[in-house]
């Protein structure tokens, strides 16, 4: 329910550049609320147990949250980002590489693929000022991501929120182009 007015993220190609054989496919990111508050209870269980994280272990940050990203077909071409942010702040996303059974294992820092994905919003920006991002990192992120969609259905990711960005003032997808 964002309104529209909410510019997309700088790192879209100019029209011209996409083939004219191909279709569009914008997949949204969507939160993964029971993933989340199992790797919360993860930290609660060690601090109440006064335990020290498994060696190599990745735990969740109090401003972070699991989101997921189904892939509905697996050639996928990384076209763009769209990303809004209602108000000023700054959205990190992390891909994992894990095929996630969070019950059965915890999330190890090498399974974070490089690089993330920056998305920020600054504070004297105008309302309906673009969101910034760092292009070529953002570039190669979405085509690692298209690199995973070959061989997976879904894929998890780590958003981070700070600067006063929270899920309910950023809104992303990624959109891939496929061949009709």
């Amino acid at each position: 329910n964002m309104s529209q007015t909410n510019s997309l993220s700088t790192c879209q190609p100019a029209a011209s550049s996409r083939p004219n054989m191909s279709t569009e496919l914008e997949l949204p990111f969507r939160p993964d609320n029971q993933l989340t508050e199992v790797m919360r209870l993860r930290v609660q269980s060690l601090q109440q147990r006064g335990q020290k994280r498994q060696d190599g272990e990745r735990l969740l940050l109090p401003n972070e949250a699991v989101y997921r990203l189904d892939f509905p077909k697996q050639s996928l071409r990384f076209s763009h980002w769209t990303v809004r942010l209602a108000q000023a702040g700054r959205l990190t996303i992390t891909a994992t590489s894990q095929l996630w059974t969070p019950d059965l294992t915890n999330l190890m820092t090498r399974q974070l693929l490089e690089p993330a994905g920056a998305f920020w919003r600054s504070p004297h920006d105008a309302g309906d000022s673009t969101v910034q991002c760092y292009e070529a990192d953002a570039h190669e992120f979405g085509e690692r991501i298209a690199e995973q969609a070959k061989v997976r259905k879904v894929m998890y990711f780590l958003f981070a929120f700070a600067d006063g960005c929270s899920p309910e003032t950023a809104d992303s997808s990624i959109t891939f182009t496929t061949d009709s």
